[in-house]
């Protein structure tokens, strides 16, 4: 298995238009971030997690062709609003692109992108089908356990396959939900800044949250730029636990 972290930022992404703060000033490419998003290559499978405003940009910078299947993690813009880029894919696969997530996504995504899912035949349309899952599931040969978290208030879903979780925009998790991410060799997990936020785990909080689960290498995405510097935080963190950045690559 493959992992590539296509994009590793917040909402806003890094560096945010107008600021003038070091982070986005900053020259390290690893201080450049767009919005946060995964791709996993396991099985000959290529297999998205997110679909943010810029999966354009993301496919031709690592040079994706394919993919297999989405996994939403929630309905919020900047996970979901490059989902009019799958018809590229459509129009190579000649097929349309499966997309899995909880109810809340499922429902917010009909409704908000009502013109995908009126069975219009319009040759413009992504081709979309989106199914509520909320237990492990296998699809195209791939076994898939989603971990249902909290993002303030909003259920949201993380993912694992094998010994990849991949869990973002969390605020907290119950402890049969934890469970599930015992034993994997890699954990991301969203890191959003030093202070404190309604419905994103700060510095302090994912590493608490890390210190409760049984794996072997932890890397932070949707970082904002007020969680500093690349090379600093880095400098700061436990052995296991890294920074991740954009086009990064993690075999398993």
């Amino acid at each position: 298995m493959r992992i590539t972290f296509l994009g590793t930022g917040t909402s806003q992404g890094v560096p945010v238009i107008g600021c003038e703060c070091e982070v986005c000033k900053s020259v390290n490419k690893k201080d450049k971030r767009l919005r946060s998003s995964v791709l996993i290559e396991e099985d000959d499978k290529n297999i998205i997690i997110d679909t943010g405003p810029d999966l354009r940009q993301q496919s031709l910078k690592n040079n994706i062709c394919k993919i297999d299947f989405v996994l939403y993690t929630h309905a919020h813009r900047d996970h979901v609003s490059g989902i009019d880029e799958l018809r590229s894919f459509n129009f190579i696969q000649k097929e349309e692109i499966h997309g899995f997530g909880n109810k809340e996504l499922v429902n917010q995504l009909k409704n908000d992108y009502s013109y995908i899912f009126q069975n219009q035949n319009y040759p413009g349309l992504p081709k979309v089908d989106l199914e509520i899952v909320n237990k492990i599931f296998t699809y195209k040969g791939i076994e898939v356990i989603p971990i249902q978290a909290f993002h303030h208030k909003l259920k949201i879903l993380g993912y694992r396959i094998k010994d990849f979780t991949y869990l973002t925009d969390v605020k907290t998790l119950e402890e049969n939900e934890l469970k599930k991410i015992n034993g994997s060799k890699v954990l991301v997990i969203n890191c959003l800044q030093i202070k404190e936020h309604i419905s994103h785990l700060n510095l302090e909080e994912a590493l608490e949250l890390v210190d409760k689960i049984e794996v072997e290498k932890v890397y932070f995405t949707h970082i904002s730029h007020n969680l500093g510097l690349y090379d600093k935080i880095e400098s700061i963190l436990p052995r296991k636990v890294n920074l991740a950045y954009d086009t990064l690559k993690v075999e398993l």
